[in-house]
């Protein structure tokens, strides 16, 4: 059977009627329906629909609306006290009852993001073992990884489209979880769906399961992945290379999105497969794009431009490489030479500053500062760049809490009288600097965000909102508009246009803000969806030619006519 003949996935079929309605094609009746997340409507199944779908005697007798599941579960997530219990009833739900689960979270999405997604995240990683449940996605491992074709031809999705796919080496900032780090692909596909407008069954969670470098998980007996040490070079990249191969021949209209590998993994993943499949890494291309956003924003809210800005990095992994990159090009984009970048942004890893006479790894190169730029210096730890670069931003992707401390933090307000602080590490408890430190020790001068969600601060009879850096602004709809367009690559011109977009969608919306509220994911995903298309477009790498005659107002009209949402459809069987 051709590729074009086969159903959307081996239980059902979506068709578009003659009045422009889908609805549903069952593949299953009966009891086995009720098992798909996807088909299965619990009470809310009709009466007629019980009958013809063999679910008659099956159900409790009450038929229900959506909006009255989703008020009861809503009632029973807020039973749960601690965010893991809570994680674990959502993603219970996800695996029983789909649609229902995906209206309940765009309803309340600013109360679950935490939850489904950063800081719960991290725990639900670290316990995936203790509360895995149910089977979900595509597991290849040192096992399996020579049968990858036939792993792959028994995901029963026939259309898949969008890819997360982790090795699990580097979780947020907890390291290495090996098979634990699913969860993290789970939670974004949750994030492509509700804020990117994916279908979920043109999603597939990937773990590629290539060992573990703890010790403790291998001796663990209940730990539920393979229990060797991790694969490195020419192994490893044979592993991927498999995996790449075998998902280009089942589904050739997928995009890859290569989440929280290891810096040094991360860059040589990035640059073997980006012109192989089109695809991106979240961690450096989408921190980039989301920090660069806000920072953006936050020059605006000082009345100065991000050329007249002086930038202190502070953490040089995949995160932080790709936020210098992104600063760095939108200094380019306001006219400043290399030399004039190179003398406003600083990079430091564990060691102190980047500079071009130190030895180092070869993706942080590029970010060195020439030793010329700092002769005369009194030292080049964090405080001394501070100090003798006159820094104006300080940018915190260390994963090492406290580090911007009171000295620090004072340094930069001598410098301006509005320094930007944003500690962006994940989880919380792994951030730089808290909020309500930073407005205290600048007297509320700061302009502050951060990775993890905070509460509102007060301070001095005001009240500051803590804008959220979360990637979440930008992946969603940077890889729907991706698959909208049908991209041969994703393009870094590509990822920079999602950054502008989502800055101006701030400013229109939220002038006083540097990152809209979570509640706006969706319209922001939309906004950044529309100037990924025309920026590929622009770059020639869009094979979806429709799209060219269209106008703004067009084009905008054909992201939101294609945003999935969240309904039951009727069932034609």
């Amino acid at each position: 059977m051709s590729h074009k003949t086969l159903p959307l996935t081996d239980h059902y079929d979506v068709k578009r009627g003659e009045d422009g309605h889908r609805s549903l094609r069952p593949l299953v009746r009966g009891f086995n329906l009720t098992r798909i997340p996807l088909l299965n409507k619990g009470t809310a199944f009709s009466e007629q629909e019980r009958e013809e779908l063999g679910l008659d005697g099956l159900l409790a007798p009450q038929v229900d609306s959506l909006e009255v599941l989703v008020e009861r579960a809503y009632r029973e997530f807020s039973k749960r006290g601690e965010a893991l219990d809570k994680h674990t009833y959502l993603r219970n739900l996800q695996d029983r009852n789909e649609v229902l689960f995906y209206a309940l979270l765009s309803r309340h999405v600013e109360e679950m993001l935490p939850i489904v997604y950063t800081p719960t995240v991290g725990d639900a990683v670290k316990k995936f073992s203790q509360i895995y449940r149910y089977p979900r996605g595509l597991t290849l491992s040192t096992r399996n990884i020579e049968r990858a074709q036939k792993a792959l031809d028994n995901v029963p999705l026939n259309d898949v489209r969008i890819i997360v796919a982790t090795d699990s080496s580097a979780i947020l900032g907890i390291g290495d979880q090996g098979f634990g780090g699913m969860a993290i692909s789970i939670g974004k596909l949750s994030l492509y769906t509700v804020a990117g407008g994916v279908g979920p069954d043109k999603t597939l969670p990937v773990e590629l399961d290539v060992g573990t470098g703890r010790e403790d998980l291998r001796a663990d007996p209940h730990y539920l992945g393979v229990k060797h040490e991790r694969l490195t070079g020419d192994e490893y990249f044979s592993f991927i290379d498999r995996f790449v191969e075998a998902t280009i021949q089942r589904y050739p209209k997928a995009i890859i999105q290569w989440e929280d590998f290891s810096k040094d993994a991360a860059f040589e993943v990035l640059a073997r497969y980006r012109r192989v499949v089109p695809s991106f890494n979240d961690d450096i291309q989408g921190t980039g794009a989301v920090v660069l956003a806000g920072v953006l924003n936050a020059c605006r809210l000082k009345g100065e431009t991000l050329g007249q800005q002086v930038v202190v990095v502070h953490g040089a992994g995949a995160g932080g490489a790709g936020v210098a990159a992104a600063i760095r090009e939108g200094m380019k984009r306001e006219g400043l030479t290399p030399d004039e970048i190179s003398r406003r942004v600083f990079v430091l890893d564990s060691r102190g500053l980047l500079t071009d006479d130190r030895s180092m790894e070869a993706y942080k190169k590029p970010l060195a500062t020439p030793k010329s730029h700092t002769d005369g210096w009194r030292g080049t730890d964090l405080l001394s760049v501070v100090q003798e670069a006159g820094a104006t931003v300080l940018l915190g992707l260390s994963g090492v809490p406290g580090t911007f401390d009171e000295l620090v933090v004072r340094a930069a307000l001598a410098n301006t009288p509005r320094p930007l602080v944003f500690p962006l590490s994940n989880p919380t408890a792994h951030s730089e600097a808290l909020p309500e430190d930073l407005l205290r020790w600048t007297n509320g001068a700061a302009i502050v965000a951060t990775g993890s969600p905070f509460a509102p601060v007060e301070h001095g009879g005001q009240t500051f909102d803590i804008g959220q850096g979360n990637n979440a602004f930008i992946f969603p709809g940077l890889g729907f508009g991706a698959i909208l367009a049908r991209v041969r690559e994703i393009t870094d011109e590509m990822v920079t246009e999602a950054a502008y977009a989502l800055a101006a969608y701030t400013a229109e919306h939220h002038p006083q803000r540097t990152y809209p509220p979570v509640a706006e994911l969706s319209p922001a995903s939309i906004q950044v969806a529309v100037a990924v298309i025309k920026q590929a477009l622009k770059d020639g790498v869009a094979t979806e030619f429709s799209l060219r005659p269209m106008d703004d107002a067009e084009l905008r009209a054909f992201v939101e006519r294609k945003f999935w949402q969240p309904k039951y459809l009727p069932y034609r069987p």
